[in-house]
């Protein structure tokens, strides 16, 4: 079974992970406790996640939120670029991301989307896959440069995210709106406490607003209405619970606000893909991985 990679196994101290890849076979199907961006190159290949399969083509930008899962199949020549960003540090020193629009829809907005499962796919144009390529080998030399350079990572991570960002910009119509303070307010209100049962109309008796004014709001700036992006939040807390504690999954899905276990189960399948039980069965793999993501039992880079 495909593991689950861990953020306090493989990010060093740093909030960030990347590193540029070339595969020449499969890399079994895995899930992640962090975000991740993997920048498709030149090559070969086909890519599965819980939407099924597709054909990689150069250009292409795929985007896991934690607790999605993803692998690559019939790889040749197939060159991947992925950098990684700790959930941890999305909700801390790196949450300021959220408030610059185009970053927003990169990271938070698409992958979150109702029925996406956490993955969401969209293409640039080969010149901007080849930069943001580049850039993420800097970046991945500057994380291995054996002493602690903060300020040259930050620095990267936002260079490569708004290559990125800019490079799936130039086919919007239009920028995406500065996020509302209401809604901003009402999103750490619901990371800060996901477990409350939080309706509606005690978020927008927070801010002030009407419930259903908050609610067009919420999908205007979020994609989806302040419930289903609760249960988003909720269903990523669960993964990284049964990845990383031994709670049956009825406590877990109670420790998220999901009390009853038939509809944690249903949710979570839903929004993720795979059932909990399944899930923490990918988690409990045996295979190790080592250095910057890389599976030793594997061979290729990922």
């Amino acid at each position: 079974m495909p593991a689950t990679l861990h953020e306090h196994a493989l990010f060093a101290g740093s909030p960030v992970l990347a590193g540029v890849h070339h595969l020449d076979v499969g890399v079994e199907p895995h899930a992640h406790d962090f975000l991740e961006i993997a920048v498709i190159g030149a090559g070969d290949g086909r890519h599965v996640t819980s939407q099924g399969e597709r054909t990689l083509r150069l250009g292409q930008v795929i985007v896991l939120r934690p607790g999605a899962w993803h692998g690559f199949l019939d790889c040749a020549g197939l060159t991947v670029a992925n950098c990684c960003l700790s959930a941890q540090a999305l909700r801390a020193e790196l949450a300021l991301l959220y408030d610059i629009p185009m970053l927003r829809g990169l990271l938070w907005t698409d992958p979150v989307a109702s029925g996406t499962h956490g993955v969401a796919v969209t293409t640039v144009g080969p010149a901007v896959a080849e930069e943001a390529i580049a850039k993420i080998g800097l970046l991945e030399r500057d994380l291995g440069a054996g002493q602690s350079r903060p300020g040259r990572v930050l620095g990267r991570l936002v260079t490569v995210l708004g290559v990125l960002a800019d490079g799936r910009d130039l086919v919007r119509e239009a920028p995406e709106p500065a996020v509302s303070p209401a809604v901003a307010a009402t999103i750490a209100r619901l990371e800060a406490e996901p477990a409350h049962p939080w309706r509606l109309d005690d978020l927008a008796r927070a801010v002030n607003l009407d419930p259903a004014y908050l609610g067009r709001l919420f999908v205007r700036h979020v994609g989806l209405t302040p419930l289903r992006f609760l249960a988003r939040l909720r269903a990523e807390r669960a993964a990284t619970l049964l990845a990383h504690s031994a709670l049956p999954a009825a406590r877990v899905g109670a420790a998220v606000g999901w009390d009853d276990p038939t509809y944690f189960a249903r949710r979570f399948r839903t929004l993720v893909g795979l059932t909990p039980t399944e899930y923490r069965r990918r988690s409990r793999s045996t295979a190790r991985w080592s250095g910057a993501g890389r599976p030793e039992t594997q061979g290729p880079d990922l």
